[in-house]
């Protein structure tokens, strides 16, 4: 096996070293956030961050990376405290991807892609259009990473909207049937496949 230590590591090449880092990891969720300014300016970024922190109540988390730079996503959050999180399948893994491109905040990412706003229940923020899971959240809290000055995002989950195939009768939603996508790294995408589920597990007496 290759081996990096952290002076291997500090001392990789950038594009090298954060490609691998972002790899290592193992696949990560991935999804389309998007906001609404009070300007009605909409934005809509790639994250794969989302994760789950409790049922009860339904709260889900990101982070949020360095804001010494503008963050369209975060300024309309706590402009007006509610954004979606919208799950990626198979049909936009391109447009979905060019959202991480930097437009400035009066540029809607739904302008210079194929992806769709997707208003429902006069929610304030819009959906992603046709996104086989689409998740309305609220802003509850933020806490400060200070090693690397990043924000862990925690927001309540307000509304949910599945397609119907995807639930099972005891509430498990198999993102394999929506072609639910995750990412590799920063820029690999990948469509897996349900193999099993399995019982809750008790200890063996």
């Amino acid at each position: 096996m290759t081996h990096f230590n952290i002076d291997d590591i500090n001392r990789l090449n950038h594009l090298y070293k954060i490609n691998l880092i972002n790899s290592c990891a193992g696949y990560k969720s991935a999804n389309l956030i998007a906001t609404k300014s009070y300007k009605n300016n909409t934005n809509v970024a790639i994250f794969s961050s989302i994760i789950h922190l409790g049922s009860a109540p339904p709260l889900l988390g990101f982070i949020l990376r360095p804001t010494t730079v503008p963050r369209n996503t975060y300024e309309n959050i706590l402009e007006s405290g509610f954004y979606t999180i919208n799950h990626i399948h198979k049909e936009i893994l391109k447009d979905a991807h060019h959202t991480s491109a930097k437009y400035k905040s009066d540029i809607s990412e739904f302008d210079v892609t194929n992806l769709e706003t997707d208003y429902k229940n006069n929610y304030f923020a819009p959906y992603v259009k046709d996104c086989p899971i689409q998740i309305g959240m609220k802003y509850v809290e933020e806490y400060d990473i200070k090693s690397n000055n990043t924000k862990l995002i925690v927001g309540e989950i307000q509304e949910l909207y599945i397609e119907e195939k995807l639930i099972k009768e005891d509430g498990f939603v198999n993102l394999s049937e929506g072609n639910i996508a995750t990412i590799n790294g920063l820029n690999g995408y990948a469509i897996p496949t349900l193999k099993e589920r399995f019982e809750y597990q008790r200890p063996i007496k």
